[in-house]
């Protein structure tokens, strides 16, 4: 009997099992190979590049503002009285001059009828003045006739008397008649001073009656309230049949009227612009808006750029101290009245004199805490340049210094930048957005102002008092007061 090993041995292994094995070790060997070489290196990182837009430009300065009315006039009544009617459509366009509102005009018709009555009474009186201006002037020749008379008798009774052709008793009656006929004269002189004063007076009594006419038709006439302005009308305040009071401080309202073209619109300015502009305005650059009208751009908040175009009206003389702003004013035309008193509307105003500006979009520019920085780049090397930057024109930013314009621009990639990287670069564009504003601009000339034209200088009191009393020119200094 024979006994088997139960393991096969060595040599006995089919042939393919050392092919395998042989395989395997080579196999193992490669993958060390490559394991021990790492990754493949990555390419350059690809970023889009343009040329800055340089081109004419004006920085507009951008601001806030809220519309107002150029008129705002609280209607109100001048004289007491019930109201008997109302003549306009609440919320109308009124005309300067429209009939809004009437008093009853009866109390002050028959006060107006007292007036001139006093008035013909003063004229009556002056006339009868003049009368006995007249009687007294008349007993004064008669008088100075009856003097002369009495005087060639006393000198003829004296020469008589000498002769003793006279007797006393007649000589004592001539003098006693020349002193009557002096003491006449005297009287006479003494009624012509009487009937001058009585004309004074009567004249006097004529202006002041004049006065009470002139006060009584005003009165009158203020019992028909017109329209003080142009402009919309509100809301009628008082209806008819209530009693209004008039002519003092608390004189009851009875509308208001905004006036609706022009219109204002006012905007604060801070601190470091206002400097600005004065500093533009010393080297020439800029004109101040206190002495030229440059121009006011004006949006909604509904529309798009800036539709409206008016000038600067008004700047303040000093500074708000609780907002460290100065107020400034611009008139804006509203033949459309879309314009309306209380909206809130986008001002731009000029901030600088027209020039060559370099633009670059607000996607190519760094922050890096207190700094702006662009990247450009230079035979596909990544350079980082600090910028100073200015407002937005055309959708673009201003770039005051740093650029020249010529500078290949990182616009898109510019957070796998780094400076001193290489990159491969791919061509794009930058494009401007007309906004609207102009690349230039002028001052407006006067032909186009909107300001309101002060009144002229009243004519003063002291020349009109001389003029009633009769002086070509007021009285001048004498002495050392001159």
């Amino acid at each position: 009997m024979t006994v088997r090993d139960p393991l096969p041995r060595v040599g006995l292994l089919p042939a393919h099992f050392g092919l395998g094995m042989t395989l395997l070790l080579c196999g193992a060997l490669l993958g060390c190979k490559e394991t021990s070489s790492g990754p493949p290196e990555m390419p350059p990182p690809t970023v889009t590049v343009a040329k800055p837009v340089t081109k004419k430009i004006v920085e507009w300065d951008a601001y806030t503002g809220r519309l107002e009315a150029v008129d705002f006039v609280e209607v109100r009544a001048r004289v007491s009285g019930y109201l008997k009617s109302i003549h306009f459509k609440e919320g109308q366009i009124v005309d300067v001059g429209d009939l809004l509102f009437v008093i009853d005009p009866r109390p002050f018709e028959a006060e107006l009828n007292g007036a001139v009555a006093a008035l013909n009474q003063a004229q009556s009186q002056l006339k009868q003045a003049r009368a006995s201006l007249e009687n007294a002037k008349a007993k004064q020749h008669q008088s100075e006739a009856g003097l002369q008379l009495a005087k060639t008798r006393i000198e003829r009774a004296r020469a008589l008397e000498a002769q003793n052709a006279v007797s006393i008793e007649e000589l004592d009656q001539r003098a006693a008649e020349f002193q009557q006929a002096e003491a006449d004269l005297e009287a006479s002189k003494a009624g012509i001073s009487a009937a001058e004063a009585e004309i004074a007076t009567a004249e006097a009594a004529i202006e002041s009656a004049r006065a009470g006419v002139e006060t009584a038709e005003l009165n009158l006439d203020y019992t028909q309230v017109r329209a003080p302005v142009s402009g919309r009308i509100s809301r009628q305040y008082v209806t008819e049949g209530n009693l209004v009071s008039g002519g003092t401080a608390t004189s009851t309202l009875l509308t208001t009227i905004t006036s609706v073209d022009p219109i204002y619109c006012t905007f604060d300015v801070n601190e470091q612009d206002v400097l600005k502009y004065i500093r533009l305005a010393q080297i020439g650059e800029r004109k101040s808006s206190r002495e030229a009208k440059n121009p006011v751009f004006l949006g909604l908040v509904d529309e798009s750029g800036f539709p409206h175009e008016g000038h600067m009206d008004f700047v303040d003389n000093h500074f708000d101290v609780n907002t460290a702003s100065m107020r400034a004013r611009g008139v804006i035309p509203n033949h459309d009245r879309v314009l309306l008193p209380g909206m809130f509307a986008r001002i731009r105003i000029p901030g600088s004199a027209a020039h060559q500006g370099v633009l670059v979009p607000d996607s190519a520019i760094g922050t890096d805490q207190s700094s702006q920085y662009v990247y450009i780049v230079v035979d596909n090397v990544i350079q980082r340049r600090g910028v100073k930057l200015g407002p937005m024109v055309d959708g673009l930013r201003v770039v005051r210094e740093g650029l020249s314009g010529s500078e290949t621009l990182v616009i898109q990639g510019l957070l796998q930048s780094r400076p001193e990287m290489t990159v491969q670069v791919k061509p794009g564009k930058i494009e401007a957005i007309e906004d609207g504003l102009p690349d230039d601009y002028q001052p407006l000339p006067p032909e186009k102002w909107m300001s309101r034209v002060p009144d002229p200088q009243p004519v003063s009191s002291t020349i009109q008092a001389n003029a009633m009393i009769g002086l070509d020119s007021p009285p001048q200094p004498t002495g050392e007061a001159r």
